[in-house]
């Protein structure tokens, strides 16, 4: 059926309105009049059934692609190195247009959590995914990252810890859950709160790529904390 609609059809196009995900338009020129009337309504089907497919493909690749913008726009703006960690919340239900924890999607969370993690494994960063609420907001990390951490006991599942965490969970190679820790940086996807995670002193950053989706994405760094009064000097690199 598909190879009907790709063969008869000489244009196919998605296009996402203001670069969002609420609004598709899918358009089918017909290659000639012969086919327009007598194939009309068989082919009208065939298209609404192939706009699903090109639809999820389509989104998934800007879903990947927004992600990996912000992340690669908080390395360098955080000046992280190798080893830093990076905080990322996320509520995937903002991604996709709804309420903050009314519509968890798993698969839209696999794409967030690919990008991220294709991209923090070629930069020798650490990822630490926050959980949801229901979990105390409690941290999914690699094991190399803190092997001495005290770790807590729970498998995250997409309705109790969140659909990032349930990906982080089931993709990194050796996870642990953290009750909490004190991130270099962080990225909040859908204004789900961070903070708790975040070193002192937090420096917010506003980010240029600041949506993933239909979600706000903020985002934060962190410096060392001045001491020592007005004739102190400072070492600016750490500014």
């Amino acid at each position: 059926m598909l190879n009907f609609v790709t063969q008869k059809c000489v244009d196919y196009s998605l296009m996402f309105s203001n670069n969002t995900i609420s609004y598709y338009i899918f358009q089918v020129k017909i290659v000639n009049n012969l086919l327009k009337a007598i194939c009309l309504n068989t082919l009208i089907c065939m298209a609404n059934e192939s706009i699903i497919i090109f639809k999820v493909i389509y989104v998934n690749k800007i879903i990947y692609e927004q992600t990996k913008s912000v992340i690669t726009e908080l390395c360098e703006r955080a000046k992280l190195s190798n080893g830093s960690v990076v905080v990322v919340g996320c509520s995937t239900s903002e991604v996709v247009g709804d309420a903050i924890g009314t519509n968890s999607n798993f698969e839209v969370a696999g794409q967030i959590f690919d990008a991220l993690y294709d991209f923090a494994k070629q930069k020798g960063i650490y990822l630490a995914i926050q959980c949801c609420e229901h979990l105390n907001r409690a941290i999914i990390i690699e094991h190399d990252a803190l092997p001495f951490a005290d770790q807590v006991n729970v498998v995250p599942q997409p309705k109790a810890g969140g659909s990032l965490a349930t990906q982080a969970y089931n993709k990194f190679e050796n996870p642990i859950v953290l009750e909490e820790i004190k991130a270099d940086a962080g990225i909040d996807i859908g204004l789900t709160l961070i903070g708790m995670h975040l070193k002192k002193v937090a420096v917010p950053l506003r980010l240029e790529n600041n949506k993933i989706g239909e979600a706000l994405v903020v985002a934060a760094r962190t410096r060392p904390k001045f001491i020592g009064g007005e004739r102190a000097i400072y070492n600016a690199e750490m500014l």
